[in-house]
């Protein structure tokens, strides 16, 4: 993966839309200057990290490949209490092995992006073992109510209804707490987050020179929405996730696919490793050329390849492919029946497959796709009708078990558009 120079590094983050706000106006000139140890943490919420957490693991690399050391923080801790920023409630309570076993998840998929040789640690490991007296007079005396009740995580929670826990009220000093836990045995300087996060990072900030640790600094990017102000990382089935047991490559792919012409540009800059040169390119394809999705299949090829590699990336471009006559075989059952998820479908029983087969006018018939065994003879002798996207021109063809794609399944079309599956069983 290609890197920046140290001395733009900076400059570079604030190009493609990484930096919201900085605690130290001087931030880029230390970074061109000297490696920094930084951190970036992650709640175990969930077994896996969703697209919405890609912008932090592309910061973090960005930082690391320029010379800088990442930490990625695993909340194994933090996440038994629940960050209030951003939420309008509480999070489900988890219990410590379901905390546990999120995190182990959530490491292969931080070591895809970021590297194997990231360091990861997880704060159970000292907040586990914390006495509440031992935090309140280490910690607790550092801050003024009024003072945490003014940042914004905490006044948004405050004017709902549901109001704010004290079990919630109190991550803002456990978040700080992590900071200068990392500050003591890793020298960590720098927090970087979502700019959600900046009450919890200047509170850790001020927690460090409290104790007499010296100056740190942070820097938050902006939370990634789309154009119309909705929220980015959601489909129509809910999360897109990393993990492909939950979003498949081809979901994985055909979300960013379908980024819009508006937010495409800005999206290779953030996700991407492509350089200016062709994100101009492509930026400008997106202009002149939209109907031609160019920049759109360059964002989920690079992206679907990071994720899940290029083999899987590629496999899912062919079957974006398919809904526009591409090839079918080869696709395994699970992305098949993705592709035709919204085409009407009918079982049938696997026996007419059988000696001399089923005959194609009547399984055209049948599907629906026309209205008749006549108007099937004729699409077919007009050379309209496809069998898993091959054009057939026989009017005398049968279909048989060879003709089955992973050994159950038909795909019928006529014209361009309309398809039909036909899953024997």
């Amino acid at each position: 993966m290609p890197a920046v120079a140290p001395s733009d590094v900076f400059a570079d983050l604030q190009w493609r839309g990484m930096v919201h706000q900085v605690t130290d106006p001087d931030l880029g000139t230390r970074l061109g200057a000297e490696s920094v140890t930084f951190y970036v943490g992650f709640d175990a919420t969930a077994d896996s990290l969703h697209v919405g957490s890609l912008l932090p693991l592309m910061v973090t690399a960005r930082l690391q490949r320029a010379g800088h050391r990442p930490i990625v923080l695993l909340g194994g801790g933090t996440t038994l209490i629940g960050d209030p920023s951003g939420k309008d409630a509480e999070r489900p309570v988890l219990s410590p092995d379901e905390v546990q076993r999120n995190a182990a998840a959530i490491r292969s998929q931080v070591e895809r992006i970021v590297g194997a040789e990231v360091d990861m640690v997880d704060n159970a490991a000292w907040l586990g073992d914390l006495r509440l007296t031992d935090f309140l007079r280490e910690v607790g005396g550092h801050f003024r109510v009024n003072e945490m009740m003014a940042k914004d995580s905490v006044r948004a929670r405050l004017e709902r209804d549901q109001g704010i826990s004290y079990k919630e009220f109190s991550y803002m000093l456990l978040q700080a707490y992590d900071f200068l836990a990392l500050c003591r045995s890793h020298g960590c300087r720098l927090q970087v987050g979502g700019s959600d996060q900046w009450g919890n990072i200047t509170a850790g900030i001020e927690l460090i020179r409290r104790s007499g640790e010296g100056d740190a600094a942070g820097l938050t990017f902006p939370l990634v929405t789309r154009a119309d102000g909705s929220k980015f990382g959601k489909s129509e089935a809910g999360n897109v996730w990393l993990d492909p047991a939950r979003s498949s490559p081809y979901e994985f792919f055909q979300f960013w696919l379908r980024v819009g012409d508006a937010d495409v540009g800005r999206y290779l800059k953030l996700f991407t490793w492509l350089d200016r040169d062709r994100i101009s390119e492509l930026e400008a394809a997106a202009a002149y050329h939209p109907e031609r999705r160019e920049a759109q299949q360059a964002l989920a090829t690079e992206v679907t390849a990071m994720i899940h590699g290029a083999e899987s990336a590629e496999a899912a471009r062919r079957a974006a492919e398919a809904l526009f006559g591409g090839e079918l075989e080869g696709l395994d059952e699970r992305t098949l029946l993705e592709v035709f998820a919204e085409a009407p479908a009918t079982d049938r029983p696997l026996a007419e497959l059988g000696g001399s087969g089923l005959a194609l006018v009547d399984l055209l018939a049948d599907s629906g796709l026309v209205p008749s065994k006549s108007a099937a003879r004729t699409a077919v002798g007009q050379g309209g009708v496809y069998v898993n996207n091959r054009r057939e021109a026989g009017l005398d063809r049968r279909l048989g078990l060879s003709d089955l794609l992973v050994g159950s399944y038909l795909v019928l079309r006529r014209g361009k558009r309309s398809y039909h599956l036909v899953r024997f069983r």
